[in-house]
């Protein structure tokens, strides 16, 4: 199995995650079904049917956390301070010269990436364009939307 790098910061978030759904969400499904299943009969029973597909989906989710836990390498960005090049777990401030504006963007997992929180996944096209860059370097990313063109303006580890 391939190993995934991922945050300390995502790695924690999952197992946040997955307690809540064991140690929450879980129990109360089931005490939904068991009133549900005191109605009657089930065939014709909504709130049966509803509490046993979110049960389904609930078992769902649980199995894609541990998997993604089981299939993950945490890589603490704190401890790469000594690069001067852009690699996993970089936060990267950029001139984005095609809409002549500066951003800010941190290289995390893929299954933590969340763009309203600056965070971009290691195989995004952004990413792939920066990943061994320095700072003053220019690049030119292909993105779905067509290229872009960055300068590198700092590279830290946080």
């Amino acid at each position: 199995m391939d190993r995934a790098p991922m945050t300390p910061e995502g790695y924690k978030k999952l197992l946040e995650e997955l307690k809540h759904i064991k140690s929450v969400d879980r129990p109360q499904v089931i005490r939904d079904i068991e009133e549900a299943r005191a109605h009657g009969d089930l065939s014709e029973n909504a709130e049966y049917h509803a509490a046993k597909e979110k049960q389904s989906m609930l078992a769902a989710r649980m199995n894609m956390i541990e998997t993604q836990i089981a299939s993950s390498e945490v890589i603490d960005p704190k401890k790469m301070t000594s690069m001067d090049k852009i690699v996993f777990g970089a936060t990267v401030t950029l001139y984005d010269m095609t809409n002549d504006v500066e951003v800010m963007y941190q290289i995390v997992g893929d299954d933590e990436s969340n763009i309203m929180e600056k965070k971009i996944g290691i195989s995004a096209p952004i990413s792939r364009g920066l990943i061994g860059k320095k700072e003053g370097d220019e690049a030119v990313v292909k993105t779905p939307k067509g290229n872009k063109e960055f300068e590198i303006l700092k590279i830290e580890y946080k």
